[in-house]
C-alpha cells in the first residue's frame, strides 16, 4: 500500500481508502449465492377458488430461477404472484401467510428493480384454459434459511395482477392459491 500512495497528497489517499472500503463493503453484501440449491411449493386452492399450482425455485449464482405450472386460473389473464413472510397456508382466504417477504424493508415495486420486497414476483399470464407456465430469473433473496432466504415462507397466487406500485402489496386481491417452500 505504500507504494500505491506515494506521491499523493492526503485527500486523495482518504479518497482512495474510502473508495477501496466501499468496493469491499459492496463485494461482501452481494457474496451470498448459491450453487443449484433447490425447493418447491404445491398450491392449493384458497378463497373459493380452483386454482393451483407448482412452483421451483433454483438458486443460481446471485439469482433465483423460478418456474412453475398453474391451472385454475382466470382464462387469458395476469395475476398477482409473491413470495410471503410466513410458511403458514392455513387460513381459507390464506392471510395466514402474511405480507409479502420483505427482509430490508423497501418499498412495493417492479421485481428487480431493486426497489421492490425480495417478494414481489412477475404477474402470472394465463392461457384460454386458465393454465399458465411460469419462468422468471430474479435476485434479492436465496434459497437457503438465512435472512433473505424462503425456504419455509409461503407463495401466493392473487387473484387480480399486481399494479407493482400500490402500496403496500400491488393491489392484487384476495390470495386464491397458497403453498409452503420447502
Amino acid at each position: 500500500m505504500k507504494t500505491i500512495f506515494q506521491g499523493i497528497g492526503s485527500k486523495a489517499k482518504v479518497i482512495s481508502i474510502a473508495v477501496a472500503g466501499l468496493f469491499t463493503l459492496v463485494a461482501c453484501q452481494s457474496m451470498e449465492q448459491g450453487t443449484g440449491q433447490k425447493a418447491s411449493a404445491s398450491l392449493e386452492s384458497k378463497s373459493g377458488s380452483k386454482a393451483t399450482g407448482q412452483v421451483t425455485f433454483v438458486w443460481q449464482g446471485q439469482d433465483v430461477l423460478i418456474t412453475g405450472n398453474f391451472a385454475g386460473l382466470k382464462p387469458n389473464a395476469e395475476q398477482g404472484f409473491h413470495v410471503h413472510e410466513k410458511g403458514d397456508c392455513s387460513a381459507p382466504d390464506a392471510t395466514s401467510a402474511g405480507g409479502h417477504f420483505n427482509p430490508e424493508t423497501k418499498a412495493h415495486g417492479m421485481p428487480n428493480s431493486g426497489m421492490n420486497h425480495a417478494g414481489d414476483l412477475p404477474n402470472i399470464k394465463s392461457d384460454a384454459q386458465g393454465n399458465a407456465v411460469y419462468s422468471a430469473k430474479l435476485h434479492g433473496f436465496a434459497v437457503n434459511n438465512g435472512p433473505t432466504g424462503i425456504l419455509g415462507r409461503s407463495v401466493v397466487v392473487h387473484r387480480d395482477p399486481d399494479d407493482y406500485k400500490s402500496q403496500p402489496a400491488g393491489n392484487s386481491g384476495p390470495r386464491i392459491a397458497c403453498g409452503l417452500i420447502k
